[in-house]
């Protein structure tokens, strides 16, 4: 009777353990299935904002790409002559020498010689209305057409001094890629409110 008890009590452990150990490794498999579906969604996620990114990216270099056009319906308007002057003008105040070389397209030539000098005229009033200095700068448009700007600056200018060793990129592209740049979280927000 007593090994039979014995036998039974062994067999009972046996089973008892027997089950724990299946429980434990069922307990185990369940947490390793848990943990790959979340491995699983976390990589859906990130595909999906990947995508979202990809997408929204997309989308602002497409409004770029319809600014730029806008740039050159600019340059072909009517206040094309005052806004070279302009930024004449600017580049002048910008590079404060008095040796400046004004490079522009080849199309713009004839039209930049014409504002030249009342850039220049311009240029020196504001020089002596804000300092009292009256300057004689030497401003000269690129005579070597092989250095125009490219079609693809869209219009405006770039002025060059020290022999090329101080640039003032005033061109509409350059204008643009500035104000996309500095406006890219405020366009972001209008676009993509969250």
């Amino acid at each position: 009777v007593k090994t039979e008890h014995d036998f039974n009590l062994e067999k009972q452990t046996l089973v008892h353990e027997a089950k724990l150990n299946v429980q434990d490794e069922f307990a185990k498999k369940e947490k390793d299935r848990e943990i790959q579906e979340r491995i699983s969604h976390s990589a859906e996620i990130g595909a999906c904002r990947q995508k979202k990114m990809s997408l929204r990216d997309d989308l602002l270099n497409s409004l770029m790409k319809e600014a730029s056009s806008k740039c050159k319906m600019v340059a072909g308007g009517k206040n094309y002559d005052g806004l070279l002057q302009k930024l004449i003008v600017q580049g002048l105040i910008k590079i404060e020498e008095l040796e400046v070389t004004v490079y522009c397209r080849s199309e713009d030539v004839s039209t930049v010689k014409k504002v030249l000098p009342a850039a220049v005229e311009e240029y020196v009033d504001i020089i002596e209305k804000e300092s009292g200095v009256r300057l004689t700068p030497n401003v000269t448009l690129n005579e070597d057409r092989a250095k125009d700007l490219p079609e693809s600056s869209n219009g405006g200018v770039k002025l060059t001094a020290c022999e090329g060793r101080i640039v003032c990129d005033n061109t509409m592209t350059s204008r643009l890629e500035l104000v996309y740049s500095e406006l890219k979280p405020s366009i972001r927000a209008i676009l993509f409110p969250e």
